[in-house]
């Protein structure tokens, strides 16, 4: 897995090199970036419980990287979302966020199954999106093959077979065209604890990337697998992310199947 990674990489770059040398370095600091991509555990932010966000009280928890929704108890083993994939807006510098499903990684702390997408818009205002998935701590790999554009309609799915097995799946119900990867003998094992819809501001080179406005996320059809059930997301606790003293992000729960964020 992680030979064709590089062997991918290679390949982007040599091709980059026999364009021109402004191509060659953004293929050379896209390749760069995505070798040191990696999601990360939920780390909390100062302090948690009711604030006000856009004018309206409510009960969050603050993480300074994820964003959206989690339901925490045990057996859970599939997750299941759709988005419509946003355009990122423009602040003058390079930024991204990534929006995913997956399980454990909140109170679960040894692995996260995981799959979704990264948006990112450079210092130009150019935008572009990368299609990955990860078995926590390993680092994220991108799908190959499997193009994604502003306002398709992606479904997003984990399931796990086992605690140290399973598949990832992407759906682009817009183009009609689907990957999966399979994971199996992972040494990190899952717990099944956590069932997670996120908007993530995910590490790069061991930091967290500048977190783009990636506008609004919605997760639709969002589900679980729990002890062999499936389950919605009422109840699930609501996450924003919270840098400093800044809140980035509006989180919410609409009935049993959506999940929907906002930055703000």
């Amino acid at each position: 897995m992680k030979t064709a990674t590089v062997l991918a990489a290679g390949a982007l770059l040599a091709t980059g090199a026999l364009a021109a040398p402004g191509t060659a370095a953004r293929w050379a600091n896209h390749a760069a970036r995505r070798a040191g991509r990696r999601s990360g555990f939920r780390q909390p932010a100062e302090e948690n419980g009711l604030d006000v966000v856009n004018g309206t009280d409510k009960n969050v928890e603050y993480s300074s990287n994820w964003a959206g929704a989690v339901l925490s108890s045990s057996g859970f083993t599939s997750v299941v979302g759709t988005i419509i994939v946003p355009t990122p807006k423009s602040t003058g510098k390079s930024a991204s966020a990534s929006a995913w499903v997956g399980i454990d990684g909140d109170t679960c702390g040894t692995a996260i199954l995981q799959t979704g997408m990264d948006f990112t818009i450079s210092s130009s205002g150019a935008v572009s999106y990368d299609a990955w998935y990860e078995w926590y701590p390993d680092y994220a790999y991108d799908f190959t093959g499997f193009s994604v554009k502003a306002g398709d309609e992606v479904k997003i799915t984990v399931t796990a077979s086992s605690k140290k097995a399973g598949v990832a799946t992407l759906q682009n119900l817009t183009t009609g065209k689907s990957i999966s990867h399979s994971f199996s003998a992972e040494t990190n094992q899952l717990c099944e604890y956590d069932a997670e819809w996120i908007v993530e501001d995910y590490e790069s080179g061991g930091a967290l990337v500048t977190f783009a406005n990636f506008d609004s996320v919605t997760f639709t059809g969002a589900s679980a697998v729990k002890s062999g059930s499936t389950v919605g997301v009422t109840g699930a606790t609501i996450l924003d992310i919270k840098q400093g003293s800044s809140v980035l992000t509006d989180c919410s729960t609409s009935g049993s199947s959506t999940v929907t964020c906002s930055y703000v």
